[in-house]
């Protein structure tokens, strides 16, 4: 019973955890301040919160298939990822922006192998998991005589690469960026492995998560 174990579950961290720390919760209910915003796949297996560790008020959470952040567009559309970024940035002023992808992820799967029955019964998700048609195109260039495994698992670098470059096109992102204010980082977790890597821009590649080397993407 789904519903029964997430009860059991409040019940439990209302004991454990709100109780002993009621004056840290009474302080967060004044407001928020985190210092990174995290874009994430809505992925039921992947928690960013959980896989680092982070307290309430750490991470200001953004998720949606795929991880992925569409480009800027000022039209009357709803744009729900960008007002949540514009939020972030804006009014809370975070620090840091990960995109955190994985690995597994359906939707990049789905985007790779153009499975005509995304387009045919997924209409919303066939069209938002066109922001990294370009990601795609890279990867089947780049890994054409590849086994699929080996193009996903590209894929999904890629398309963090796309969002990160997507994160540029918003005109307050930029500027935080070329003037220190903000930092944007590429961050991918492997299911088997239990390993995440982080996207270094100035050598195009991911390498193992360290505390010296976010020690050194941070201050560098």
């Amino acid at each position: 019973m789904p519903l029964r174990k997430l009860a059991a579950g409040f019940l439990d961290f209302q004991r454990d955890t709100f109780a002993p720390k009621r004056q840290f919760f009474d302080q967060l209910a004044q407001k928020q301040e985190p210092k990174v915003a995290m874009i994430a796949c809505s992925d039921s297996r992947v928690d960013p919160a959980i896989l680092t560790n982070s307290e309430s008020g750490d991470i200001f959470m953004v998720r949606n298939v795929a991880n992925l952040v569409p480009p800027c567009a000022r039209d009357e559309e709803k744009h729900g990822i960008s007002a949540a970024l514009e939020f972030a940035v804006i009014a809370l002023e975070v620090q840091h922006i990960i995109v955190f992808g994985h690995a597994n992820c359906g939707g990049i799967k789905a985007l790779l192998t153009n499975d005509p029955t995304t387009a045919e019964e997924h209409e919303f998700i066939h069209n938002w998991l066109d922001i990294a048609g370009e990601a795609r195109r890279r990867t089947l260039i780049a890994a054409r005589n590849q086994p699929l495994e080996v193009q996903l698992h590209k894929l999904e670098r890629e398309a963090i690469k796309t969002s990160l470059s997507n994160l540029l096109t918003f005109p307050w992102i930029e500027q935080r960026v070329r003037d220190g204010r903000l930092r944007l980082h590429g961050w991918h977790f492997d299911l088997h492995s239990g390993s995440i890597d982080v996207y270094v821009a100035s050598e195009d590649r991911f390498l193992p998560l360290t505390i010296d080397l976010i020690a050194e993407l941070q201050d560098g």
